[in-house]
């Protein structure tokens, strides 16, 4: 299983970043959220949210072996990691990140808060086989 989003049901309203923050951060701060909002302005209501699609580039770069594939979703092992960037900088999303607090990278780890709380069905989960989801996010 994997995350979908379907832009043209995005109100921007922001439930999904702050449940998100909440399970993987326990800090109501929608800012700590592992996943995007964008704003599409000038176009009033037009938003497109950046979800981690779990491609792996992040964990084929990193030198440490430090990210890895844990029930489909690749987690990063602080641990492992020295803090290197090189999986932001190779991220094709943009969805992997780090927090001023940390030096720690961090991505979507697909606990799927954002799915159950978004008040508009913008975020799904669909099957890694459904061919008519092939891109995780919809052009409006």
């Amino acid at each position: 299983m994997r995350l979908h989003a379907i832009d043209k049901n995005c109100s921007g309203c922001g439930t999904c970043r702050l449940a998100c923050a909440v399970t993987n951060f326990r800090e109501i701060n929608p800012a700590r959220s592992l996943l995007r909002i964008e704003a599409r302005f000038p176009a009033p209501g037009d938003y497109r949210i950046h979800l981690c699609d779990q491609c792996g580039e992040c964990a084929d770069q990193c030198p440490e072996g430090a990210i890895a594939l844990e029930a489909g979703a690749y987690i990063v092992d602080p641990d492992r990691c020295t803090g290197c960037l090189i999986c932001v900088d190779v991220c094709p999303r943009g969805v992997m990140f780090t927090h001023p607090q940390s030096d720690i990278p961090v991505k979507c780890t697909l606990c799927g808060e954002c799915v159950q709380t978004c008040p508009r069905h913008a975020i799904e989960w669909v099957s890694d086989t459904d061919k008519d989801h092939i891109h995780t996010s919809e052009v409006a």
